[in-house]
């Protein structure tokens, strides 16, 4: 009896790109039958934790004796989803047919500074290019995420509520308190502020200027997969461009993005997301000033910052 395909999928960072790499995990499992391990970050660990596609999952320091004991594993493939010198590092040493995901560096730097757009893919469908050798399809299902267990959260999760992911990566990347309580004024509907740590400031000035008893702030008080499990409840998600963005999209919720001086086009939309989900991208500039959001060319804090509360709501109208 022949043994099943043994492979391993590299990808170190960040949440929102080992989110993007679930497609590839579901097929491989399902159309191969592979005994699938992913190498990671040991902040990352934890996402794939619950995903019944992985069966092992890697997040030690890359030493001598961690790359024996991945030898001993005796891979039939390597699938270096990540593609820099770190993960150039393991394939060296493991000695296994691998395949590499391309970069598109050169097309990123031509559509940000010179305005040429000859990005053809998103990045999962990149992902797939590279593993084509396998002889596996595209099932078109959308993007993995599994939530441990149901959450005992302080909030009825069985009323019509919208989430909002109001924090980013960048400063450049997040819409401002401004735009936020505009909005939040307009709606009669509960919605739930998500973010990290430093949105809680936010998040406090934006509840406090509305004055209203249907807003709940949970920025930094909740772990990404209690987050999720937030979103995954709710009726509605708007949000930056930013890692929630693609738990909404797994959730096949709709999603409300907005974008500035990332763009869509980039290649990191929402994967198949819900039909009804709306993009909303500042027109200040057509093309991306930046490959993650750090910087903008037409306003230092960010020309997502310019899209008008108006614009926001009129989505909501159309999606509700």
């Amino acid at each position: 009896m022949q043994k099943p395909l043994k492979i391993l999928i590299i990808r170190f960072s960040s949440i929102g790109d080992i989110i993007l790499t679930t497609p590839i995990l579901r097929v491989l499992k399902q159309q191969k039958d592979a005994e699938i391990h992913f190498l990671t970050k040991l902040a990352y660990a934890d996402i794939l934790a619950s995903n019944p596609y992985v069966d092992k999952i890697f997040s030690e320091k890359i030493n001598r004796e961690f790359l024996v004991s991945l030898k001993n594993q005796n891979y039939n493939y390597i699938i270096d989803l990540h593609n820099n010198l770190r993960s150039s590092y393991v394939k060296f040493c493991l000695k296994v047919k691998s395949f590499t995901v391309p970069k598109e560096n050169v097309a990123r730097l031509l559509y940000i500074y010179l305005g040429i757009n000859i990005i053809k893919y998103n990045v999962v469908q990149r992902y797939f290019k590279t593993i084509e050798p396998l002889n596996i399809f595209n099932d078109k299902q959308g993007l993995d995420y599994f939530i441990k267990s149901d959450y005992n959260i302080e909030f009825d999760i069985n009323q019509r509520y919208i989430s909002w992911c109001i924090g980013g990566s960048y400063e450049q990347k997040r819409i401002d308190k401004q735009q936020i309580i505009e909005v939040c004024n307009k709606l009669d509907f509960p919605i739930v502020l998500l973010g990290g740590d430093r949105d809680n400031d936010i998040a406090l000035e934006v509840i406090n200027s509305c004055k209203k008893g249907n807003l709940y702030n949970y920025c930094g008080k909740l772990t990404l997969d209690k987050s999720a499990y937030m979103i995954k409840n709710s009726q509605l998600l708007l949000t930056n461009d930013t890692s929630l963005m693609h738990i909404g999209a797994a959730f096949n919720i709709p999603l409300i993005s907005f974008w500035g001086c990332t763009k869509p086009a980039l290649g990191f939309r929402p994967y198949l997301a819900n039909k009804a989900s709306i993009e909303i991208i500042s027109q200040r500039y057509k093309r991306p000033c930046s490959k993650h959001g750090s910087s903008c060319r037409y306003d230092s804090e960010g020309c997502v910052k310019l899209i008008d509360s108006k614009e926001i709501l009129d989505a909501i109208q159309r999606i509700f």
